[in-house]
């Protein structure tokens, strides 16, 4: 096999989603300390609540916590909280081998990142990574930001309705982007409940990366989106291939 591309999921992928979420809760400490009390304090609080069953609901647990029982005044706030964690400017880097890696394959392959999630939030971390592409679809602005560590970057939540992944529609668009055919594409992500499923079905081929501290690191594949290999650093990725 001919490898054109290697594209690449974000979260969990090339920096820990935990560090997003820990460095969201500090702003929502910081923002509702009238509500929450010590921000340091209410901050550990929500880290820890983010390894229990209370993951998908931190906020709610934690107001619980604080005495508010009333369910619609705890769902105003929890909405307030939402706005302020996805509108926050994240405190997030690269893993060490996910940096090395971009710098290896970029003078030998074209480079994607695929992404889900709420664009303005997505394309926050984005920032914070310093991982503009190098596209004529930047506006000045982001231009100014540019460290061309990738040729084309794709936020699914940008494409519309039913169009985020496990949805093939990103992989085409990406694939023509970049100019390549899809046997030629490889994509690394980490949720086998989502992310291999599109890439599967055009013919890429898939590498689940296995991240100690991942939220999917247990995940179970979806029908059709078993990847095709398993790796647990981005320095493995030619020996996977």
């Amino acid at each position: 096999m001919a490898i054109a591309a290697f594209v690449f999921d974000l979260d969990d992928t090339l920096y820990l989603e935990r560090d997003y979420a820990f460095s969201g809760f500090a702003a929502v400490a910081d923002a509702f300390e009238e509500t929450l009390g010590n921000p340091t304090e209410a901050a550990a609080r929500m880290r820890t609540l983010f390894d229990t069953d209370h993951r998908a609901r931190v906020f709610n647990a934690l107001l619980t916590e604080c005495g508010w029982d009333e369910s619609s005044k705890i769902e105003t706030l929890v909405e307030r909280m939402i706005e302020v964690y996805r509108a926050h400017s994240p405190s997030i880097a690269l893993i060490p081998d996910a940096d090395a890696a971009l710098t290896r394959l970029r003078s030998q392959y074209k480079l994607g990142l695929i992404t889900d999630g709420p664009p303005k939030q997505q394309w926050a971390k984005i920032d914070a990574l310093n991982l503009r592409a190098c596209s004529k679809r930047v506006d000045s602005n982001r231009a100014a930001t540019v460290r061309e560590r990738f040729d084309e970057i794709i936020v699914t939540g940008e494409l519309g309705p039913g169009q985020s992944k496990p949805s093939p529609a990103a992989f085409e668009l990406m694939a023509d982007r970049l100019g390549v055919s899809h046997n030629e594409c490889v994509y690394i992500a980490d949720n086998p409940a989502k992310d291999f499923v599109g890439p599967n079905a055009l013919g890429w081929t898939t590498i689940q990366i296995n991240r100690p501290g991942g939220i999917y690191l247990d995940g179970q594949p979806a029908p059709g989106g078993r990847p095709n290999h398993q790796i647990n650093s981005l320095e493995d990725l030619h020996s996977a291939l």
